[in-house]
C-alpha cells in the first residue's frame, strides 16, 4: 500500500528536502506541499493524504490550530509534528489537538520513515525519553482537571495498570516485560482501554492521564 504524504512547512528548502528524500521510497507518495497551516487544511481536504508532516511555527495559522482542524474533520489524516526543539511549547498543544506524535527535524532519515509508517498504521509515535520530558514539563504547569467519577470505574484493575504504564511512555514490549505477559495480551488490554475511554491512540491516553491528575509528574503512580 502506498502512503500518501502532505508536507507542511513554511521553509521551502525544508519542504524540498523532505520531498526529494521521500520520493525515493516506493511505498511513499508526496501528494502535495503547504507553506502554512491554513493552506495545509485546504490542501488536505483536496488531496486526502494519509499522513501530514506538520511544522509548528508558521505564519497565518500555526501547526497546532491546523492539527486541530484536520483531526476534527471526517476521515482525518494522521498528523506527525516536526519540530526543531524537543521541548517546543507548541508541541504539547499539538498533541492535545490530536497529533499522533512528533519528531525532531534533525532525526535520522530512517527514523522519519519509521515514524511515517508507525502513525499510518494507527499507532502513536511516543519516544519515552522525549515524551516523558515534554509531558511532565507542561503537565506540572497546569492544574489537573478533577477526573469524572466514572472515568476509571469502567476499567478493570489490569486496564488501569495498563493506562498508567502507557502514560509513562512505555511501549507494548516494555509493558509486557514489566508485567511478565505476552505482547499480544498487552495489545488486547490497551485496545480495551482506548475503546472504553474513547481514545484514538497512546498520545490521547498520555494527555488524558496527565490532564486529569491520574499521573502526576515526580510522583510514583498508584494503579488502584
Amino acid at each position: 500500500m502506498t502512503i500518501r504524504v502532505l508536507i507542511v512547512d513554511d521553509q521551502e528548502l525544508i519542504r524540498i528536502g523532505f520531498r526529494l528524500f521521500l520520493q525515493t521510497r516506493g511505498d511513499l507518495e508526496v501528494v502535495g506541499e503547504a507553506a502554512d497551516g491554513r493552506e495545509a487544511v485546504e490542501r488536505a481536504a483536496e488531496l486526502r493524504p494519509d499522513v501530514v508532516l506538520m511544522d509548528v511555527r508558521m505564519p497565518r495559522m500555526d501547526g497546532v490550530e491546523a492539527t486541530a482542524r484536520l483531526t476534527a474533520a471526517g476521515r482525518p489524516p494522521r498528523v506527525l509534528i516536526l519540530t526543531t526543539y524537543d521541548l517546543d511549547e507548541y508541541v504539547f498543544g499539538a498533541l492535545r489537538a490530536g497529533a499522533s506524535g512528533f519528531l525532531l527535524k534533525d532525526a535520522p532519515r530512517e527514523r522519519l520513515l519509521e515514524a511515517i509508517h508507525v502513525v499510518h498504521q494507527g499507532e502513536a509515535l511516543l519516544s519515552p525519553s522525549i515524551t516523558r520530558r515534554l509531558i511532565e514539563d507542561y503537565a506540572d504547569r497546569t492544574d489537573p482537571v478533577r477526573p469524572s467519577p466514572d472515568l476509571l470505574t469502567a476499567l478493570t484493575p489490569r486496564e488501569r495498570e495498563m493506562l498508567l504504564l502507557v502514560a509513562q511512555g512505555l511501549s507494548n514490549q516494555e509493558i509486557a516485560a514489566r508485567l511478565v505477559v505476552t505482547e499480544a495480551t498487552v495489545k488486547s488490554h490497551v485496545g480495551s482501554v482506548f475503546a472504553k475511554l474513547h481514545l484514538r491512540d497512546r498520545v490521547q491516553a498520555v494527555v488524558l492521564a496527565y490532564e486529569h491528575g491520574i499521573v502526576v509528574p515526580g510522583r510514583r503512580p498508584d494503579p488502584r
